[in-house]
């Protein structure tokens, strides 16, 4: 059906407004993306750029809607501003992060004074970020998995921990010993397991992933009888592309032309290194268990050290689990919510078994 755009002359002085806003986020989101672009090289940089020229397109039908530039330019929406400030100090996949989100609410789709191909436009956006963001998380995705679960693990187990000595109503001197025993066992066995974890799937990719074993027989193979074929079929290929592709390899060989090095597979960089994720995953969930454990480390005790413990960890836990939601493209709030539910749901637990078998101490 073809779109009838509303005549722009009838529009309000409310309506006129929004245009003038459509016409700010749109050069500041364009300002965004020249921003990412300086901070990229190869083939990001220039989909970026390109990415401000069709912003542009959007910003031009907004000035004609106008009549020109507004007298007064409203500023543009807090979130892209954010946005702004972000690519400007960091240009990083938060950044990446927040434009996909801006490119996923776009109002074009409602407002009858976009066109379709606008509405259409913003939706190709969003996949384009989305694309983006997906090669900066697997770039941190082994790393930042380790960072993220380990600071989590901290807060709770060690905020549970002490939550459930404090309410037995043993001394503030014990309570804080046993956080800061609970710190060290804890990042101890989550840098460990994280090692072993890591270790055994790259050692795992190692074994399963093709290799070029088989090369250095090439020139000595007959060329009509050999099995090179069924590697190739045990990897995906058709009987027909396999005989072909075997054929080819030890004519070639025969001729001296020594096949190239199979290039190396993208999951290792996906799951990264071991002893990064260990000290990651060791240094992120101390950093996570010393906050419940700080009210007693500077002598505190009682109700009061437990408000502020739940405080600080209830910042933290908001903290967290908005970045993981952030970085994963969805909203942040409620990932914050979530976290922070998780994390005193595990406290609330145990404090109630602490009151259960509390002790009285003379």
């Amino acid at each position: 059906m073809e779109h009838v755009q509303p005549d722009p002359a009838q529009a309000s002085p409310a309506e006129r407004r929004r245009w003038a806003r459509y016409l700010a986020d749109e050069r500041a989101e364009a300002a965004v993306y020249r921003r990412l672009a300086r901070r990229r090289a190869g083939d990001e940089r220039e989909i970026l750029v390109q990415l401000a020229d069709a912003e542009r397109r959007h910003e031009q039908h907004w000035l004609r809607l106008l009549g020109g530039e507004p007298a007064r330019m409203p500023r543009a929406s807090v979130r892209t501003r954010v946005t702004a400030w972000l690519a400007t100090r960091f240009g990083s996949i938060f950044t990446l992060a927040l434009a996909q989100r801006a490119e996923a609410r776009s109002p074009y789709e409602s407002d009858p004074f976009a066109t379709p191909a606008m509405s259409a436009d913003e939706k190709v956006h969003h996949e384009v970020v989305r694309g983006l963001a997906a090669r900066s998380r697997r770039r941190l995705s082994g790393t930042f998995r380790a960072a993220v679960f380990g600071a989590n693990d901290g807060l709770v187990s060690n905020l549970a921990l002490v939550m459930g000595i404090g309410a037995t109503g043993v001394s503030g001197s014990f309570v804080m010993f046993s956080g800061i025993a609970g710190l060290l066992a804890g990042a101890l066995s989550m840098g460990a397991g994280e090692f072993v974890s890591v270790r055994s799937q790259r050692e795992l990719l190692d074994a399963t992933e093709p290799n070029d074993f088989a090369h250095a027989g090439l020139p000595d193979l007959d060329i009509d009888e050999n099995e090179l074929a069924l590697v190739y079929r045990t990897r995906g290929m058709r009987e027909d592309e396999a005989i072909a592709r075997a054929r080819k390899l030890v004519g070639d060989a025969h001729q001296g032309r020594m096949p190239a090095p199979t290039a190396a597979q993208d999951d290792h960089e996906v799951i990264g290194g071991a002893w990064r994720a260990a000290a990651s995953s060791f240094c992120f969930f101390a950093g996570g268990a010393i906050i419940p454990v700080l009210p007693w480390i500077f002598g505190l005790s009682g109700l009061i050290a437990v408000v502020l413990a739940l405080a600080l960890v209830g910042i933290a836990l908001l903290v967290t689990g908005a970045t993981v939601g952030l970085l994963s493209g969805s909203a942040p709030l409620p990932r914050a919510l979530r976290q922070l539910a998780i994390g005193f749901g595990a406290a609330a637990v145990t404090y109630l078994l602490g009151l259960l078998f509390g002790v009285s101490v003379a």
